[in-house]
C-alpha cells in the first residue's frame, strides 16, 4: 500500500475489510468513500446479456432510454453483437461494459469463443461452442484459457469501438476461485472497473458464503489499484409469477436496501415470435423490463431519495479521489 495514502482511507478500508462500524452510528460503505454523504443509498439497475439476441438488445435500450435503468453489459460472442455496437456509437453517453461470457447455456441457441477453438480447447464442448454450464467449464478450462478468452472479449469490443465503462461476468464463471484472480489482474492492468463487492454484501453475501475473507481481500487489491468498489449485489430482484407481486418485491427490496453502492441485475428484453426459441426465460425477462419502465418505481425511488448512479460515475469519483500527505 502507497505510503502516502490518506489516513482516513487506510482506516475506513480496514474498517470495511473487518465489517465493523465507522464512527457512531454510520457503516462503512464505498459510496462513502466515493464521495455521497453518510447514509446515502446508491443503485445501478444494471441490465445482462446486451448483444445476445434482437429482443434482447431492444429490451435494453428501452430499459435505459425510457425507465430506470442506468447500465448494461455485450456478450461479446453473440451474434447480435454488431447491432448493439452500432448503437453504442450512436449513443455514446451510454454506460455499456463487457458482459465476460464463458458459457452458451441454451440448448438451440449457442456461440462459440472469440479467441477461436484452437486457442482455448478447454472452454468449449466436442461442438466446438463455450460450454452449456459453470461446473464444465471449472472442470476443462485453465486459467491460462480463461484469461485468453476474456482478453480476446475486451479486445473485439475495443475494435468494434466500444470503450467500456466496466467488466463483469456472465453466469458468474468469472467468480470461480480458479479465475477469479485472473480476472481482478486484467481489470486492473486495464484500468477498467470491475464488478468487485467489498462492503455489506447485505444480499449477495449468502452466495459469497465462505469466500469472504477471499473476496474482501480482492476488493481492497482493486481498491487499492484506483478503481471502485461496491458494497452488494442483488442478482435476482424478483422471484413472484405475476407482475403486481415482483413489484411489490422490488419496491420492498429497495425500502429495505442498506446505505452504499447497490447493483441490481435485471434481464431486459422485448421478446418477439423468435425468443420463445432461444429460451422459455421471455415472460420473466419482459417483466423485468416493464419494472424499469414502471412509473411507480420511479416515483418509489425518488421519494426515498436513492439515487441512481452509473460505472461511468464511479469510476470518475475513483479518479477524483484526493491523495494527501
Amino acid at each position: 500500500m502507497p505510503a502516502n495514502r490518506p489516513v482516513r482511507a487506510v482506516v475506513a478500508l480496514c474498517l470495511i475489510s473487518m465489517g465493523c462500524a465507522f464512527g457512531a452510528s454510520q457503516p462503512v460503505t464505498y459510496a462513502g468513500r466515493l464521495g455521497w454523504p453518510g447514509g446515502t443509498r446508491v443503485v445501478i439497475f444494471h441490465v445482462d446479456d446486451a448483444g445476445m439476441s434482437y429482443d434482447s438488445n431492444l429490451g435494453t435500450t428501452r430499459a435505459i432510454e425510457q425507465g430506470v435503468a442506468t447500465s448494461t453489459s455485450v456478450m461479446m460472442p453473440c451474434p447480435w453483437v454488431p447491432q448493439f455496437a452500432a448503437y453504442v456509437q450512436e449513443h455514446p453517453q451510454i454506460d455499456v461494459g463487457i458482459h465476460l461470457t464463458l458459457n452458451a447455456e441454451w440448448k438451440n441457441y449457442r456461440w462459440g469463443p472469440v479467441a477461436g477453438r484452437s486457442a482455448v480447447p478447454g472452454l468449449v464442448d466436442e461442438h466446438g461452442y463455450l460450454w452449456h454450464e459453470v461446473a464444465d467449464v471449472v472442470g476443462h478450462a485453465t486459467p491460462d484459457e480463461f484469461e485468453a478468452e476474456i482478453r480476446a472479449q475486451l479486445e473485439k469490443a475495443l475494435a468494434m469501438g466500444i470503450q467500456p465503462t466496466h467488466l463483469d461476468s456472465h453466469m458468474g464463471t468469472c467468480f470461480q476461485p480458479q479465475f477469479i484472480e485472473r480476472y481482478v489482474k486484467v481489470g486492473i492492468e486495464k484500468g477498467i472497473p470491475i464488478l468487485m463487492i467489498g462492503g455489506h454484501m447485505q444480499h449477495v453475501g449468502e452466495e459469497v458464503g465462505a469466500f469472504k475473507p477471499f473476496i474482501y481481500a480482492l476488493a481492497e487489491k482493486t481498491w487499492n489499484a484506483g478503481l471502485p468498489v461496491i458494497d452488494d449485489l442483488v442478482t435476482r430482484p424478483t422471484n413472484a409469477n405475476n407482475f403486481e407481486g415482483r413489484k411489490h418485491e422490488l419496491i420492498e427490496l429497495l425500502r429495505n436496501m442498506k446505505p452504499g453502492i447497490t447493483e441490481i441485475i435485471v434481464h431486459c428484453t422485448a421478446p418477439t415470435e423468435v425468443f420463445q426459441h432461444i429460451s422459455g426465460s421471455g415472460r420473466t425477462r419482459e417483466a423485468e423490463l416493464n419494472l424499469m419502465l414502471d412509473p411507480d418505481i420511479r416515483a418509489f425511488i425518488k421519494d426515498q431519495g436513492i439515487i441512481l448512479t452509473t460505472w461511468r460515475e464511479l469510476k470518475s469519483r475513483r479518479d477524483a479521489f484526493v491523495v494527501t500527505p
